[in-house]
């Protein structure tokens, strides 16, 4: 047994660190419910991990499954592999309570900074937000880094996108409300996904998402340290997923590079306050509306990177929920 006290664990990464320096870490104006889910990542305990990349992922698994809370049931879910050029593709497929023909859809992309995150650590979302847009979601459970790094998840969205919208009368889909929500390491490959695909999609929600590769922003020194993710394995993720010069000035690799986004449509970018991110999502969402598009940014104050986990204790969970709802039901509309 090895036991891990996390400062960064939400997308996938750890940071062995004593509980005496977490607790300085996270000095910052956290609400009590913040501080209490901090306490309780730092008692989260791996089982036979073989290394830290193993131990990493699988404290994300624990982590997720022990801060959603309750998970909702939905009409159904179904588990299957989508065919692409020299593999297979798995996705799930949730259908949520209520409308079952013509219904809109939303492709889902984790997070977990390119390397982590599966089925499990995002089922409760991709049930909430399911239940709560009336939507059907396809999550796709694209290939990770190291072992895959780009563009290899961004092509298994891509193909999974082009199969449901393929087969979208087929799936009791109306192909004119498809759309696309990725949090956190999925924002970066949803918003390549929009620019290459957007004329086909209705609309785009990202929740804190990873845009830039540098981590030189403000909000990245504030929160270098914590809480939940820490510089130094933030560089080691983009550097797993980024294997060439060439990746790291790819704007499909790298979306605050992004300089045209004529195809993308209608965004809500979620922000939470106490997060490293935070800066580089404001920059996506300018850059978005420098390049006209119809762009609504939502800050969740005193929020941490995650949060959308953490249902178990924060309502920020299904407000931001409901928010997304609300956004996706507009869209749609017009």
């Amino acid at each position: 047994m090895r036991k891990i006290l996390l400062s960064i664990i939400i997308l996938g990464t750890i940071s062995c660190k004593t509980t005496s320096t977490i607790k300085n870490e996270t000095t910052m104006q956290l609400t009590p419910k913040i501080k209490e889910i901090l306490s309780h990542l730092e008692t989260i305990q791996v089982f036979q991990g073989k290394n830290p990349l193993d131990i990493s992922r699988k404290n994300y698994d624990a982590m997720a499954q022990q801060l959603s809370g309750s998970k909702e049931a939905v009409f159904s879910i179904e588990e299957f592999n989508i065919p692409s050029k020299n593999h297979q593709i798995p996705v799930r497929l949730y259908r949520p309570k209520g409308k079952k023909s013509n219904s809109s859809a939303i492709i889902y992309i984790h997070g977990g900074w390119f390397i982590s995150g599966s089925y499990e650590t995002h089922d409760a979302i991709a049930r909430k937000l399911s239940n709560e847009t009336e939507a059907v979601l396809l999550f796709v459970d694209y290939r990770l880094a190291p072992e895959n790094p780009f563009p290899a998840g961004l092509n298994d969205c891509k193909d999974a996108t082009a199969w449901l919208i393929n087969n979208a009368k087929k799936l009791g889909i109306d192909v004119q409300k498809i759309g696309v929500v990725g949090d956190s390491a999925g924002g970066a490959l949803a918003t390549a996904l929009s620019l290459e695909l957007g004329s086909q999609l209705k609309f785009q929600v990202l929740i804190y998402p990873a845009s830039d590769n540098s981590l030189s922003t403000a909000s990245w020194e504030n929160y270098k340290n914590g809480p939940i993710l820490n510089k130094e394995w933030g560089l080691q993720a983009w550097n797993w997923y980024l294997k060439s010069k060439g990746d790291e000035t790819n704007p499909l690799a790298v979306p605050v590079l992004i300089k045209d986004f004529k195809k993308t449509p209608e965004t809500l970018v979620i922000i939470a306050q106490h997060d490293p991110l935070k800066d580089e999502g404001e920059q996506l969402a300018q850059n978005m509306k420098n390049s006209g598009v119809p762009v609504k940014k939502s800050l969740y104050k005193d929020m941490v990177h995650g949060f959308m986990h953490m249902g178990i204790l924060l309502p920020e969970t299904q407000l931001a929920a409901k928010e997304i709802a609300e956004f996706i039901t507009k869209s749609l509309e017009k």
